[in-house]
């Protein structure tokens, strides 16, 4: 069966590559707004679920995909628009505890011919998963170092923690793995569930 990533993202492609799986990649390219009035879960699951659907897929291939998004209260952080929106961004996050909610959707195309035992054939499955990250308080001078390395720029939240930026997490309660951008124990379950064999086999 053949894995089919719907993100660009290096990160989530790595974090596939860490535990065995390889992906072919295939960005998806949908409306990634936030739509007035809604929730930041109803949210990521709406994105990720159109990510999946947008990307045409060959009989029996396996889409998965996924929406991170950095939330504070009920506020979505997404990726700063320039320098000083990830000062901005930094300034909220520090000396709070935030939410990194990510969902990850996967889709399975039916094959022409489905059989008996084939009951995963054109089943589709999602996860959402929550991680809270503690923040340290930041100086001014940390702020502006950190946004003049870059890294910020092109984070939902404007942080990296697999970067520089982990040197600012005081403490993480949850799937580390999520806030890099894929939580990859619910992704190997849903995956799993959809017919992929997981890389230690199914014995």
């Amino acid at each position: 069966m053949r894995l089919v990533l719907a993100s660009q993202s290096p990160r989530r492609r790595e974090l596939l590559a860490s535990v065995g799986l390889e992906a072919e990649v295939r960005p998806a390219r949908t409306d990634e707004s936030l739509h007035p009035g809604e929730r930041p879960s109803d949210y990521v699951r709406r994105v990720a679920r159109e990510k999946a659907e947008a990307v045409p897929t060959a009989p029996g291939e396996l889409v998965l995909s996924a929406d991170t998004a950095v939330v504070l209260g009920e506020e979505v952080l997404g990726k700063p628009r320039d320098e000083e929106d990830a000062r901005r961004m930094l300034r909220t996050l520090s000396g709070r505890t935030h939410v990194v909610l990510t969902a990850v959707h996967a889709r399975r195309a039916a094959s022409p011919a489905t059989s008996a035992a084939g009951a995963a054939e054109g089943a589709e499955g999602s996860a959402l998963v929550s991680t809270a990250v503690r923040f340290a308080t930041l100086s001014e001078a940390q702020v502006g170092w950190y946004a003049a390395t870059g890294e910020p720029l092109d984070k939902a939240g404007a942080y990296a923690i697999q970067g520089a930026g982990g040197a600012f997490v005081r403490g993480v309660a949850g799937s580390v793995s999520n806030v890099v951008g894929l939580p990859l124990a619910e992704t190997l379950t849903l995956l799993a569930k959809l017919g992929l064999e997981p890389p230690w086999g199914t014995r």
